[in-house]
């Protein structure tokens, strides 16, 4: 299975609370919701309709998981809703429990095993493993090598600062560019494949 990372993501490399402005206020971050004004139904939109296209599973760490369990069930009736509730989801997390995954077909991955446990459903056959949002657990796939694809919805916006999904570690990781398509309202869809022996 490939993992692919869809994100929206600012200018200066934000990715924190792109959907509403109580979504993630961490570090007194103050922009929530600031992608709206850069969405637009048929580039956007249809950037995750085709990242879902091939997907066998989501995977989220604990406060997207959260966020997204929280809105996606009261959606029923939509096709793209339909999708999110039906299909296999992953969340890692250490602080929740059996009893917490309310959210329909979700398992649980422990924090201290998410590692181990993502590459081996990496190498297993099947079609790919969508991760959205969820920077802390992002950051940690890309150290490790373990992302094929980032799809990076980049918004024209400064945020001044917020989480980041890049790791600040030195490591040089290269990735070649596979597509960009611009939407109307300014926001680049740019889809890149991870180059292996680089």
């Amino acid at each position: 299975m490939r993992i692919l990372v869809s994100e929206f993501i600012s200018l200066d490399g934000v990715v924190q609370a792109p959907g509403g402005v109580d979504e993630d206020t961490d570090g007194g971050f103050a922009h929530g919701g600031w992608s709206h004004q850069f969405f637009d139904p048929e580039v956007v939109g249809g950037s995750f309709d085709d990242a879902l296209s091939n997907a066998e599973a989501l995977l989220f760490g604990r406060r997207t998981w959260q966020t997204m369990a929280a809105a996606w069930p009261g959606q029923a009736g939509d096709p793209f809703a339909d999708r999110m509730n039906s299909i296999r989801k992953y969340v890692v997390s250490d602080t929740l429990g059996e009893n917490d995954l309310t959210w329909n077909n979700t398992a649980l991955i422990p924090g201290g095993e998410a590692v181990a446990h993502i590459r081996k459903l990496r190498e297993t056959e099947g079609g790919d493993v969508v991760v959205m949002g969820s920077p802390t657990l992002v950051r940690a796939l890309l150290r490790e090598g373990l992302v094929d694809e980032l799809r990076l919805v980049v918004m024209p916006v400064l945020l001044g600062g917020g989480k980041k999904i890049f790791p600040d570690d030195g490591a040089l990781r290269t990735f070649e560019l596979v597509s960009t398509t611009t939407g109307g309202a300014g926001a680049n869809v740019c889809v890149y494949r991870a180059v292996t022996g680089k």
